[in-house]
């Protein structure tokens, strides 16, 4: 990671880790508090075949480009194909997820309108911070 003394930095995703977010699902922060940022937050996320997230809301806005593959887009209760450039957009309190119905890996780059995030799991009413461990044990992650 290149930074500049005013905060501007390059971020270089092979130097930087990545977390099991899921069952099949693994997911790299890029942009965040922790580097700097304090009105946005992005990272990418890949997910296997079959590979989905639990229905949950956001407390700030989030957009989502596919890069790679395609996935299905529930957002809303309404169920929509994305493919590579397509971007959903998704306003705080809009229940959605993603679904890898294809034989493909799916791979997405993720941007929340915020530096702090939180994830509200629609079957249970519960809100974890993003990617914490309690956020990875609900969605499944093997390693939470």
């Amino acid at each position: 990671m290149d930074q500049n003394a005013n905060g501007a930095r390059i971020l270089r995703p092979a130097e930087l880790p990545s977390i099991s977010r899921a069952k099949g699902v693994v997911t790299q922060p890029l942009v965040m508090a922790e580097r700097g940022s304090t009105t946005l937050t992005m990272g990418l996320s890949t997910f296997q075949p079959g590979a989905t997230i639990p229905l949950h809301t956001h407390n700030v806005e989030e957009a989502i480009t596919i890069l790679e593959g395609e996935a299905v887009a529930i957002i809303d209760g309404h169920e929509s194909v994305v493919r590579p450039n397509d971007v959903t957009f998704v306003p705080p309190g809009v229940p959605h997820h993603f679904r890898n119905d294809s034989g493909a890996t799916m791979r997405f780059l993720w941007t929340y309108g915020g530096a702090h995030v939180t994830r509200t799991y629609v079957e249970t009413g519960v809100t974890v911070e993003h990617l914490s461990r309690e956020d990875r044990r609900i969605a499944g992650a093997p390693d939470a």
